[in-house]
């Protein structure tokens, strides 16, 4: 039985694509990179069928995917022309996301191949020795392995030198190839042009990040506790002291509570606030929140407003009342103004069309909430709103995002700067809408009598 004159490709995805983004970015981690897969995809069957002079039988692309659910990506892959997904298993070790499976998925496929004789040629692009088994079985089977790299950074091998050596044909896929379809993320800057209406996104995009603050929030709000509690204890004390035997010190246990009561809340807001009036009873929750005073006003953070558009974030703004806000609360949320026949186009749309940009994400979503709001006050409501986003909707936006893999291969939450930029794309389009709806008449505009 003779080979059929066909050629197949099998993509190790975690190679090809984490060592673009060494190329590329500097760094294996696939977050920074943006990639075309059509472009890609055309790109491996356009070179494959040039180098081995053969039509393409198929590509296999192997790739890892938490508990092998298909990623936003995955999805995308599986349903273009001559491509098959295959997933395993993506786990974290000692703080590091790793593939599990996707060696011995190749290995049986690419020997599958050989033994059955459904190709007479068999491109690599891998870089993993524990191949080097199944390539050796190929070739006894008669099919030609050619083996394909992907540029190092550092210009010295990034693939085993056993699997190189045992290859029948080799090549290099240089950086002029990669970045046709793939290209480094600009974490620096805006992932798209700036807003004419609203240049300050910009200062959404490039605000630092909030750990630091974050974490002195937390503090502050740990030292207000203990501060008040500390108070509490020391008028109990006093109050207990109160009652024993000798007056004085009785006295002297109130004065050191109401000391302390002066002390703490003068740490607390930077002035002191009375204390009750009786140190002898114990304070009621009047008292206590009498020691915590009002808000004393802080020097505001730079940019802390614009830190984050959500009302999840670190934003300096007086304690909202329990339950949503009456303004937000009347905002649909998208899921809300979808109907089953829109919710399939929409996914349709997002596996052919949706590049997966954030920038491009943010734009897409709220796309699709103004069009299918159905009151246009719904727009201004929202813009007066600027830089937060209400909570329900900019859930559904994160959650929207994640569809993208934007998840993926990072501690299972969105990029900092990936959030930025979805925000930013969001409000782009808010604006462009609230704009348009704002726009005088031609014959105003012209000021007509």
């Amino acid at each position: 039985m003779e080979h059929v004159d066909r050629c197949v490709v099998l993509v190790d995805a975690g190679y090809l694509l984490g060592a673009a983004a060494s190329l590329l970015a500097g760094e294996p981690a696939r977050s920074r990179i943006t990639v075309d897969h059509a472009a890609l995809i055309r790109q491996l069957r356009d070179r494959a069928e040039a180098d081995t002079e053969q039509p393409l039988l198929r590509i296999y692309w192997f790739d890892g995917a938490p508990d092998r659910v298909p990623q936003p990506e995955h999805r995308r892959l599986r349903v273009m022309p001559r491509v098959t997904v295959r997933l395993g298993a993506l786990t974290r070790s000692d703080g590091r996301w790793a593939q599990k499976g996707v060696d011995a998925a190749m290995h049986t496929e690419l020997t599958e191949l050989a033994r059955n004789r459904a190709c007479s040629d068999i491109v690599l692009v891998t870089g993993d020795g524990d191949l080097l088994p199944g390539l050796m079985s190929a070739k006894e089977h008669g099919v030609a392995v050619h083996l394909w790299a992907v540029q190092a950074a550092d210009g010295d091998y990034n693939q085993s030198e056993d699997l190189v050596a045992e290859a029948d044909e080799r090549r290099v896929l240089d950086r002029a190839w990669i970045t046709r379809a793939v290209r480094a993320k600009d974490l620096s800057g805006l992932c798209a042009p700036p807003p004419v209406p609203r240049p300050e996104i910009a200062a959404i995009l490039s605000a630092p990040l909030p750990e630091s603050a974050l974490a002195a929030s937390a503090e502050r709000a740990a030292a207000e506790r203990a501060s008040v509690e500390r108070a509490a204890a020391a008028a109990h004390n006093g109050a207990a002291h109160n009652g024993a035997a000798h007056e004085g010190a009785a006295h002297g246990g109130a004065a050191r509570a109401e000391a302390g009561a002066a002390a703490d809340t003068e740490a607390v807001n930077g002035a002191a606030i009375p204390a009750p009036a009786s140190a002898k009873a114990v304070p009621t929750p009047k008292d206590l929140a009498a020691l915590r005073g009002p808000a004393a006003p802080t020097a505001p953070h730079p940019a802390a407003t614009l830190r984050w558009s959500s009302d999840r974030g670190w934003i300096d703004r007086p304690a909202a009342p329990l339950g949503e806000p009456a303004e937000t609360a009347s905002l649909p949320t998208l899921a809300q103004l979808t109907s089953a026949e829109q919710r399939w186009a929409d996914r349709e749309e997002d596996i052919t069309t949706v590049g997966g940009d954030p920038y491009e994400v943010g734009q897409v979503f709220a796309r699709r909430w103004l069009d299918r709001l159905p009151e246009s006050g719904h727009v201004q409501k929202l813009a007066a709103m600027y830089p937060r986003i209400p909570h329900r909707i900019d859930g559904e936006l994160l959650r929207y995002a994640a569809r993208f893999g934007l998840l993926a291969h990072k501690d299972d939450q969105i990029d900092e700067h990936d959030r930025y930029a979805i925000r930013a794309g969001f409000w782009r389009e808010i604006d462009v809408h609230a704009a348009a709806q704002h726009a005088p008449a031609p014959e105003e505009s012209r000021g007509t009598p």
